[in-house]
């Protein structure tokens, strides 16, 4: 069996053992207590990912179980711009990461891209996250595990970010190889500005608003979009 095959398979079962664990404990009354559960959905006019446009409209929901600095859950994206009869770009992924109080997190994410199965190794692309905020500035460094994986990567892909936050804008520059650039070399592909707001519906009720304004360098392409979360 292949080394990457070999990582696969245990990072995937490691990460289902943590589900497992949590949504077992979370029916214990007393660990409940301490376990903070959360749902929602976004809905964003484009999905961009470190600068790349993978569908147009997509909604966007996510589970998450948290205890302190600790957090399990699984995002998906589910694109609405599909042909008739047809399903428009998917990405479901389950993630586990712990944030420090000094600022540092890691984490762990599976990519998984539906249209494959999902129980076939070669469908998932596993990623250390590693990140560390002080004051305005975000620091982010992330690298995939598998040598070499069919699920949207080249294997062993880097990619690195900085934010920067100021008043109500955050900043952000991204640079990253593999899957990242057109021709697979280490490039600056991620450059914008973020901000959002509450969107006041009524005294009791309002609903946030997210944009960005992005340009990819690399693949010489510019992206504004908007996103509403529930």
């Amino acid at each position: 069996m292949k080394t990457s095959t070999k990582i696969s398979k245990l990072l995937k079962s490691g990460l289902l053992a943590l589900v497992g664990a949590f949504l077992i404990s979370s029916l214990n009354p007393e660990t409940a207590k301490a376990q903070e559960i959360s749902t929602g959905v976004d809905l964003y006019s484009t999905y961009v990912f470190r600068g790349v446009a993978f569908s147009g409209p997509a909604l966007q929901p996510y589970v998450e179980v948290s205890e302190g600095g600790f957090a399990i859950g699984a995002w998906g994206s589910q694109g609405i711009d599909g042909t008739t009869g047809s399903l428009g770009f998917q990405e479901m992924d389950l993630y586990a990461g712990y944030s420090f109080d000094f600022g540092l997190s890691l984490g762990l994410t599976d990519y998984y891209y539906p249209g494959t199965s999902w129980t076939d190794e070669d469908s998932h692309a596993f990623e250390i996250n590693v990140g560390y905020s002080i004051e305005n500035l975000s620091l982010a460094g992330n690298f995939i595990l598998n040598e070499a994986t069919g699920a949207g990567s080249a294997g062993e892909d880097i990619y690195f970010e900085a934010g920067y936050t100021v008043g109500a804008a955050d900043l952000f520059i991204g640079a990253g190889d593999g899957w990242h650039s057109s021709d697979g070399n280490f490039a600056l592909v991620n450059i914008g500005l973020g901000t959002s707001k509450e969107l006041v519906i009524t005294d009791t009720f309002s609903i946030p608003l997210s944009g960005a304004v992005i340009y990819n360098p690399d693949s010489e392409q510019f992206y504004i979009l908007a996103g509403l979360s529930f």
